[in-house]
């Protein structure tokens, strides 16, 4: 029993010994990481102005030292109580309660989104003036901020201007602190970014629904069908019929088997393929104004209570409302994908959307008539099919491509003309 107790013990003293040496890795390593951290940090406030003063200073005492030069040691003094001096300007808290309001956050390309920045200390000592920076999507503006006491605020007023169409993330806001020389600079971001949504140019105009899908709910329509609910006239029985259907007093009145037949009806159901292949379009302007004349059809067909749907190569966007329509056009962007053109998109729509009972095409002056035809041959059978061309500066024109209605258009005001021209 002795002896065997004794091998135990021996045993367990080499895990226990493990198990410290892992102990003690595992807290050096926590030290390290956070060391490293906080290396990083003090880096990132250097700016590159100080790193060369810092060598100068370096290089001045390695020239002073061998030769015994008392200039160059002046030197590197006072370069190191300059950088000292300005280090202590990031010293106190810029623990601002930051709010970042925007009156509107979608308006239409070519509009100001104004918008301002609070800035207030909840602190019980004061904050030292800092220098905020507010990112707007691929720029930034900066406000200087005075002394703020204890309990004070400090505004400032903003105009984002629109010159095209995107989402813009404004923000987040960062707070800057820094010396004179601008040798050091310290940020803290503050708040958190707000999508700015700058919507297409659309035009309103009047029109009619252009398409139905079978429904019970829906409107009667000129095609006549077997099976629906609104009633449209007797019939004699013919092999295949549904004998459900027989009217039998008039058969008794007649002699002869009769059923009845009913009108189809059908529930708006809209589909808008937008091309953003960038071969078939001739320049970025005639993309901007496809995408115009898609928003403008779209917002045409909600208001006409149609069931919208809007799609792109690769992907169906949310379009149940104008906002949301408008919202997935500000943020479509040119493919530049081969094989994604016009042809594909219609087999896409064919795929996934086939009960469509209007397809509206859109696409660019570089999509050739063969593509065209190529494409409207894709679509859903019995769907009614307009292609709108964009080509800027064109005149409005009419064309039949197989059994679609092709337009042309050359700027947005000459939509609702040449949509007259289709409906008429």
């Amino acid at each position: 029993m002795t002896t065997s107790t004794t091998a135990e013990a021996r045993s367990a003293a080499p895990a226990r010994a493990s198990g410290r040496e892992a102990g003690w890795r595992d807290i050096a390593g926590l030290v390290l990481a956070r060391v490293g951290a906080r290396l990083r940090l003090i880096a990132s406030a250097v700016r590159p102005l100080a790193w060369v003063l810092l060598a100068a200073a370096a290089v001045c005492v390695l020239v002073a030292l061998p030769l015994g030069w008392i200039e160059p040691a002046v030197i590197a003094l006072v370069l190191a109580i300059v950088v000292v001096l300005c280090g202590l300007f990031l010293i106190g808290r810029t623990a601002y309660d930051v709010t970042l309001d925007l009156a509107r956050t979608r308006v239409v390309v070519g509009e100001r989104a104004v918008g301002a920045l609070t800035l207030a200390n909840r602190g019980t000592r004061a904050i030292l003036p800092s220098r905020v920076v507010l990112p707007v999507g691929g720029g930034r503006g900066e406000f200087g901020i005075k002394r703020l006491a204890p309990g004070e605020e400090a505004e400032e007023l903003f105009a984002i201007p629109t010159h095209r169409r995107g989402v813009v993330s404004v923000g987040p806001v960062s707070v800057v602190r820094g010396d004179p020389l601008g040798l050091f600079e310290r940020a803290h971001r503050r708040d958190e970014p707000i999508d700015l949504f700058v919507h297409p140019r659309t035009i309103l105009f009047d029109g009619q629904s252009l398409g139905f899908l079978r429904d019970l709910d829906g409107l009667p329509a000129a095609d006549l069908s077997r099976d629906d609910v609104s009633f449209h006239a007797l019939n004699e029985y013919q092999p295949g019929d549904d004998l459900r259907r027989v009217h039998w007093r008039s058969s008794a009145r007649t002699g002869v088997l009769m059923v009845r037949q009913y009108e189809e009806t059908r529930r708006s159901h809209f589909v808008i393929g937008l091309s953003r292949a960038a071969a078939d379009y001739a320049q970025p302007d005639e993309f901007e104004l496809a995408i115009s004349l898609a928003g403008s059809v779209g917002l045409r067909a909600i208001r006409d209570s149609q069931h919208v749907e809007l799609r792109v190569q690769g992907r169906a966007l949310p379009s149940g409302t104008g906002k949301q329509l408008l919202d997935s056009l500000a943020g479509v962007e040119e493919g530049r994908a081969k094989g994604r053109g016009l042809s594909a998109l219609a087999g896409t729509v064919a795929a996934h959307m086939p009960l469509s009972s209007v397809v509206v095409l859109v696409c660019g002056s570089r999509t050739t008539p063969d593509e065209l035809r190529t494409a409207c041959a894709r679509l859903p059978f019995g769907s009614r099919v307009l292609t709108i061309v964009a080509d800027l500066g064109a005149a409005p024109s009419l064309r039949r491509i197989g059994e679609a209605d092709v337009i042309t258009v050359g700027a947005l005001e000459q939509l609702p003309l040449a949509l007259g021209k289709v409906l008429a």
